[in-house]
């Protein structure tokens, strides 16, 4: 996943943050993104580590299912996303409306300092669950990697890596600016690409070989897993309107978005389902851990560990912008980066399924800020304009933003606490 637009929109520029009584952010005049750049800018503010987990969530949800899902998410996504984009246009067509640069600054002009603590709270969690669901990812593949099954230093294997990260994660999220890290991002970005095309090839491979008993459609419980997993898989609503701002022509940015989204949700189609039909049931939570110890399989799963490894920091970013600016004065706090460093790592260590707290945050916290605060947005905005077929749109998108995070929350601490088959 790509990095989250959190309450200001320049984060990698390091702007002075801003508070609730300043002036909504401007943009910085720089060169705008042409319609195959703004392609690669959505694909790459989506695509993450989230699709590692799509393969175990067709083994339990069906694949029938789990194609509708990730079908029916993409489109939801993009309209979300594009509710967005309508109702910055028609705040910034009004007297009086400075430029909206991000999310926050938008919740701040609907809603005023509730709207942007929403955005706030809801960027928090959902940042700080990505960098999570990271952890768990490293520590159990490094479990896989190196075969460990005993206790080190008193430690489980995969506390004791998770642990052993924690030195360095401090010392790189005590960077204040991110324009150091960009590079690292820019390698990140290719790595997973990169991994997620070998994961797919040998998918293909071992499914030629042999054929495992698939199933089409699970129950009702499986069906919310499922959506919170997808849900996950396609967040970046948050990079909506940053993106349409950087894009020359913005009168095409929605069809580049809806291409863009199909193109996705293809992707994942075919990574989910040729990972459920080469594994079958045999499908781990990390579709990484059914590769094998290979070199090539073992290089493939060191590389997604650097990966999410340099990309912790730079996801956190926003969680730390936002938390300075409200507890600190919008100033560069050491130790309040490092607790919130610590604090991730302990609920790393307390989870121990990647797909499970893939559901979780995707319930809890990506539906809300999905599909919950843009059509809340923009009914408060258009009201007057839309009519009783707007009204029951944007209403019943929210609705079903409630239902799919509450019912999606619940099964998925089901899921975690008492794993359930």
């Amino acid at each position: 996943m790509g990095f989250e637009a959190g309450s200001s929109s320049n984060a990698l520029k390091a702007p002075s943050p801003p508070r609730e009584d300043t002036p909504l952010l401007g943009h910085s005049p720089e060169a705008l993104s042409s319609q195959a750049k703004t392609f690669a800018n959505v694909f790459i503010a989506i695509v993450g580590a989230g699709v590692l987990g799509l393969p175990y969530s067709f083994k339990r949800t069906g694949w029938v299912m789990n194609l509708l899902m990730i079908f029916s998410v993409a489109a939801l996504t993009h309209y979300c996303m594009m509710l967005l984009v309508y109702t910055r246009r028609k705040l910034e067509s009004s007297n009086g409306f400075s430029k909206i640069a991000s999310f926050g600054d938008l919740g701040f002009t609907v809603c005023g300092p509730t709207g942007r603590f929403l955005v706030d709270i809801l960027i928090i969690l959902s940042q700080a669950g990505f960098c999570v669901g990271y952890l768990i990812f490293i520590g159990n593949t490094l479990v896989d990697v190196g075969n460990l099954s005993t206790s080190i230093l008193g430690l489980t294997p995969k506390s004791f890596y998770i642990w052993g990260c924690l030195p360095f994660q401090l010392g790189l999220n005590s960077i204040a600016s991110l324009t150091h890290l960009a590079p690292l991002s820019i390698f990140a970005d290719v790595v997973d690409i990169g991994a997620i095309g070998v994961v797919m090839v040998e998918d293909v491979l071992v499914f030629l070989k042999q054929s495992h008993a698939v199933k089409a459609f699970g129950g009702v419980s499986v069906f919310f897993y499922g959506m919170g997993v997808a849900v996950y898989s396609f967040e970046g609503v948050g990079m909506a309107l940053p993106l349409e701002s950087e894009m020359k022509d913005k009168d095409k940015f929605g069809k580049v978005l809806a291409l863009t989204m199909a193109f996705i949700a293809l992707m994942y189609g075919g990574f989910g389902a040729f990972g459920y039909f080469a594994f079958g049931e045999d499908t781990k939570d990390m579709i990484t851990a059914n590769l094998g110890g290979g070199f090539v399989s073992t290089l493939v799963k060191l590389g997604l560990c650097v990966n999410l490894f340099f990309t912790l920091p730079i996801m956190m970013n926003p969680v730390y912008e936002i938390v300075e600016r409200r507890f600190w004065g919008g100033t560069y706090c050491l130790w309040l980066r490092w607790l919130l460093v610590v604090l991730v790592s302990l609920v790393a260590l307390s989870v121990p399924n990647f797909a499970d707290f893939l559901s979780l945050v995707g319930s809890g916290v990506c539906c809300a800020l999905g599909f919950v605060l843009p059509p809340l947005f923009h009914l408060k905005v258009f009201r007057s304009e839309i009519g009783w077929k707007g009204w029951t749109l944007d209403v019943g998108i929210m609705l079903l933003g409630i239902v799919l995070g509450v019912s999606g929350t619940w099964f998925a601490l089901l899921e975690i606490f008492f794993q359930t088959e």
